[in-house]
């Protein structure tokens, strides 16, 4: 009877055949570790062009800098917006294990075309002429405009279908009504972001010394050998892997629900079209789903009414629907409001990673005007996320190991540190970040000023290492908040939705940088007119205003704190968020 309970089906899971898949032979920490290593490769790819990106525009496609910051966070904007696109297929029609590889080929072909156009000196704009110094340099356009941005935007879709799919992918092979199976999926979130940064502490250094020592050619072509070895890797683990079936289109729900609700509260509640109330007349065939008690026993929990919060969703049950397609269930209106609930955390960790942008832009060209040497080795301005990386791959085991059980002990719950602290320390993290980066800045333009450098592009008497600050600061904000995003996401919505849910995560990055890309476009025409110049327009950093958007950007996310606040402290997580009193002294 043992045995037969061991290998008994995984319900709602399929293997890579199509076959049911068994419980003991699939799923587990050895299928997750698959998804970890593919995720070190994945991101090493993706971010050895992503974190110099913005010199290769200026310096070879003769961008200027502002259109070169915005040109990047557009890129890197678009790519994890397309995350939702790839959880949306993942829970609508395909499995996570079959997004992966259609998208991992399209970010492949996306690649080869860039590493092409680096390549050859046809495809790209002609050199600047030092003897012309008073000329601007011919910007890349026409069909070499359109190659280069083919080959970025391939990248993007490849990357925005592994982003939606490959962390929930990995999350899937977890057993979550077990205390021992919910520890190792949050040992696996927490190590994914590790993996992300050990993949990202290849890309920033080696890769980008590459980039900017022995030619972007190269630094395309070993992002593209990566990410094609991923695929074999991938598929070596697909034996152990369990694949969710997919249920349908979640928007479809979701677009049932809401025009349902809104339909039958305009329509006559006449007694000819009204139902009896849920509570006292439950449908014949009431949803429920399957629970775990304290007992490790599976128990089915019915839904007889719906919930009394966002009670207009309720609307959709309770009246006769206008229309036969739009009949819903009482479990369909929950998983909505689920759905809804999580949204004000979603927008409010949007402002974090507009402040992450300013990585991948003005943090790489304010670095670029001081001093880089380290010793004898000069260090890459676009190596600089190198501590944040580092920092993050110290923390992240010990924060899992040691924190995280230590937490669990003195607050007697599952989780130690809740999902929703973890974002709020990671969003008290980037206010400072930004106040820190306005500070540096102040330093950096006085030591060029009081050089007689402001005109020069001679490297400044200051050393990189004052960067160094913000990226720290910006690096443990990102790691508080990603992972912890990542988890909360797939812990609280409903099944049928998780991989769309957690692709969240990657559209708060997506909007991040679309947000930057819209606040710098502002600043500059509200700074802008006849007698002074934009803030950030120049083509020279040092007549820039850039401390001023520092300090812009930390007001805006200390406000955005507050916002966060608010919704944090009403949120009620779901049901699963058992008290682990019982588990804590075993």
């Amino acid at each position: 009877m043992e045995v037969e309970n061991q290998l008994s089906a995984w319900d709602g899971y399929v293997d890579w055949k199509n076959k049911p898949a068994v419980r003991g032979k699939h799923g587990g920490m050895l299928a997750a570790s698959f998804v970890l290593v593919v995720e070190v490769l994945e991101n090493l790819a993706y971010l050895a062009n992503a974190s110099n990106l913005v010199l290769y525009l200026k310096e070879f496609m003769h961008f200027p800098p502002t259109d070169s910051a915005n040109s990047v966070t557009n890129f890197m904007g678009t790519a994890f917006l397309l995350a939702l696109l790839g959880g949306f297929l993942s829970d609508a029609l395909f499995t996570t294990y079959h997004i992966y590889l259609i998208s991992a080929v399209i970010e492949f072909l996306g690649l080869v075309l860039l590493t092409v156009q680096a390549h050859s000196g046809s495809l790209k704009p002609p050199k600047c002429n030092p003897a012309t110094a008073n000329l601007p340099c011919q910007q890349v356009h026409g069909a070499k405009a359109a190659m280069l941005f083919l080959g970025l935007y391939l990248v993007a879709l490849g990357v925005g279908g592994i982003k939606g799919s490959l962390a929930a992918h990995g999350a899937e092979q977890f057993d979550e009504n077990t205390p021992h199976g919910r520890k190792q999926r949050s040992t696996f979130f927490n190590y994914f972001v590790f993996c992300l940064s050990f993949g990202a502490l290849f890309a920033v250094t080696l890769v980008v010394w590459i980039e900017d020592n022995k030619g972007w050619e190269w630094g395309f072509g070993i992002s593209t050998l990566t990410i094609l070895l991923s695929i074999p890797i991938f598929l070596a683990g697909s034996k152990f892997y369990r694949n969710k079936i997919p249920n349908g289109s979640p928007l479809t729900v979701i677009f049932k629900v809401l025009v349902g609700a809104m339909l039958n509260s305009c329509m006559a509640r006449s007694p000819s079209n009204a139902i009896a109330n849920m509570a006292t007349s439950p449908s014949p065939t009431p949803p429920s789903k399957e629970v775990t008690t304290e007992n490790h026993d599976k128990v089915v929990e019915t839904f007889e009414s719906p919930s009394q919060s966002l009670k207009f969703l309720n609307r959709a049950v309770i009246y006769k629907p206008t229309f036969d397609a739009l009949k819903c269930s009482v479990q369909q209106v929950e998983e909505v409001k689920i759905v809804i609930k999580i949204l004000p955390v979603f927008v409010c960790t949007v402002m974090l990673n507009c402040c992450l942008a300013q990585l991948s832009t003005f943090s790489v060209e304010q670095a670029a005007t001081m001093n880089t040497k380290l010793g004898s080795l000069k260090v890459p301005p676009a190596s600089l996320p190198v501590f944040p990386v580092v920092f993050i791959m110290i923390l992240a085991p010990v924060y899992d190991h040691l924190i995280v059980p230590f937490a669990r002990r003195v607050t007697k719950s599952e989780t130690g540190i809740t999902h929703l602290q973890r974002i709020g320390i990671g969003l008290v993290l980037s206010i400072l970040a930004m106040a820190v980066a306005a500070m540096v800045e102040i330093k950096r333009k006085r030591v060029a000023a009081n050089s007689g450098l402001l005109d020069s592009t001679q490297p400044l008497p200051i050393t990189f290492f004052w960067i160094a600050l913000q990226y720290l600061f910006l690096g443990s904000a990102d790691l508080f908040t990603l992972a912890g995003l990542l988890e909360f996401f797939f812990t609280e919505a409903p099944v049928s939705m998780r991989s769309l849910a957690t692709s969240l995560s990657w559209a708060s990055l997506a909007m991040g940088y679309y947000l930057s890309t819209v606040i710098v476009s502002i600043v500059n025409s509200a700074t802008g007119d006849s007698k002074h110049k934009p803030w950030l327009s120049d083509r020279n950093l040092n007549h820039h205003h850039l401390e001023r958007f520092y300090w812009l950007m930390c007001v805006l996310s200390t406000l955005n704190f507050l916002h966060y606040l608010f919704w944090a402290k009403i949120y009620k997580y779901g049901s699963n968020k058992r008290n682990w009193a019982v588990e804590m002294t075993k």
